[in-house]
């Protein structure tokens, strides 16, 4: 019987201090309870599960972590984060990781759901919240969906979905002000 031969595993020490710099958290505190990824309601689409995530951090793990799907699949609804006993923001750490992985050029596994941060984070730039009107217009043109849409002809669904919840009072023409809108933009800047 002949032994499987695989690659040595690639370990960044200074990987756990690089997360934790980014997100001033304490990843270490993580004692593997599992709460965050049994309360996660997107696991079924990760290959990774958060606790995972944050051990695989910890033991510099870096590649594993980039090259998942787990980071761009994160909805970042900090129901992990609420769930933990020992206060580790696991979704601030799921961002962080997101921005590694774009500093670094790792090919994203998700471009949908990175063209949807992108179109999310952009809108919340301007306007210092988020506006679904031109949240989804963005969204669509960034991911290519736009185009795909009108040559398969589901555009015109999106247009009599978006018209019917307008007449519902769901869907405003224009966007609502802040007052905190220059704190937002220094928020995100960092």
């Amino acid at each position: 019987m002949e032994a499987a031969q695989s690659s040595p595993m690639k370990v960044d020490p200074n990987f756990a201090n690089l997360v934790e710099s980014i997100t001033h958290l304490n990843l270490t505190s993580c004692f593997q309870c599992r709460k965050c990824t049994n309360g996660c309601p997107v696991t079924f689409a990760m290959d990774i599960y958060p606790d995972q995530v944050i051990r695989l951090a910890i033991l510099g793990q870096k590649e594993q972590i980039l090259n998942s799907s787990t980071i761009w699949v994160c909805s970042a609804c900090e129901t992990c984060t609420t769930r933990c006993p020992n206060e580790v923001d696991i979704a601030a750490t799921m961002d962080a990781l997101k921005e590694i992985a774009v500093k670094e050029g790792v090919q994203i596994p998700e471009p949908k759901t990175y063209a949807f941060h992108r179109a999310f984070l952009e809108d919340v730039k301007k306007r210092g919240r988020m506006f679904e009107g031109s949240l989804m217009q963005s969204y669509l043109l960034k991911s290519g969906e736009f185009y795909k849409k009108i040559l398969n002809g589901t555009i015109k669904e999106e247009i009599a979905l978006g018209w019917s919840m307008f007449k519902k009072g769901r869907l405003p023409l224009l966007p609502k002000g802040i007052k905190a809108k220059k704190e937002i933009k220094e928020i995100l800047k960092k």
